[in-house]
This record gives C-alpha cells, structure tokens and sequence, in this order.
C-alpha cells in the first residue's frame, strides 16, 4: 500500500514540471543543484522573467536564485537585447552577464567585470561586454559546477501575435 501511494505521489509531482527546464520530478528538485522556473511575463518591463534557482554549495540548505531576463522581439522597445538572455542578481540588484542565444555551444556566455555590473541595463555599453566564453561556475560556488544554459528551443514564443497578455501589447 505505501508503495502504491508513493508512486501515486511520485506520478502526480512529475506533471508540473514536464514543461520546463526544472528536474523531471519534485524528488529530481530536491537533489539537483540547479534548475530553472517557467517564464512569466512582466508587462511594465515588456520583458519575460524566470528564476535559477541553485545551491552555492551540495549541502547548502534551500536554493538561492539570480533572474534570467528575456526581451523578446516582437514587443521590446529594446531589440538588440532580445538576442540575450541577461542574468541578474536580486540581492545586489545588478546585470552580471548574459548568455548568447545566436552564439557558438559552448562559447556563449560574457561574464561583466565587477565594475561593469549595473542595476539597469541601459547603463551597461556594449562594449563592456567581453567576449563569450564558456557558462560561469554557480554564484558563490566553491567547486567547478558551471551554470545550465537555457535553450533557445525553451524561450517564450514572441512568434504568435496572441503569444503575450493583453497588457503587453499596449503602449
């Protein structure tokens, strides 16, 4: 009986997590370093947001997140940021990098100096973005473990005329 309940349990933690970049299942979650959150649209910004999640560490209790930012093309008044996907750090409220949708695998993240970290991205030229390379290691990592790249095959369809809110596509 206790069998049949956990894969009952099992069965029905799978489901929410079939769409996404997340572990396959809620016991995957709890035992992966890192995983990412479906997108979610943010009208005001016009832009998609979804959250990495990730542990500095192995035995790090609970998971820190950073953002991953996407503007798509069809509505960003911003179009050339909308080849990216721009990671930013919620706690000290600033860009740190950004990966390269239309880049080389394996060569297509640019990680921005300290100096060059800015809480708005129109404040950040182009220039200071070096060129690509390889995923960072995990924020406040002590190993090697390096980020998972978001596939471009996993990005909001901008597509469809119908594929944002309403909201969205007023001006």
């Amino acid at each position: 009986m206790k069998a049949l309940l956990f894969r009952i349990l099992l069965l029905g933690s799978v489901l929410p997590f079939a769409a996404t970049d997340r572990p396959v299942c809620a016991a995957a979650a709890v035992l992966s370093r890192q995983y990412y959150s479906s997108w979610t649209y943010q009208p005001r910004q016009r832009y998609y947001a979804r959250r990495f999640y990730y542990k500095p560490t192995p035995t790090y209790s609970g998971y820190s997140y950073h953002y991953a930012i996407y503007y798509p093309k069809r509505y960003s008044s911003r179009p050339r940021y909308s080849r990216y996907v721009y990671y930013y750090n919620p706690v000290r409220r600033v860009y740190w990098g950004r990966f390269d949708l239309e880049g080389e695998p394996g060569k297509q993240y640019s990680l921005l100096k300290q100096a060059d970290r800015k809480s708005n991205l129109d404040e950040i030229p182009e220039s200071a973005f070096p060129p690509p390379g390889e995923m960072p290691v995990l924020p406040d990592s002590e190993d090697s473990v390096r980020i998972k790249p978001i596939a471009k095959k996993n990005l909001p369809d901008d597509s469809a005329p119908d594929d944002l809110p309403a909201a969205a596509t007023k001006k």
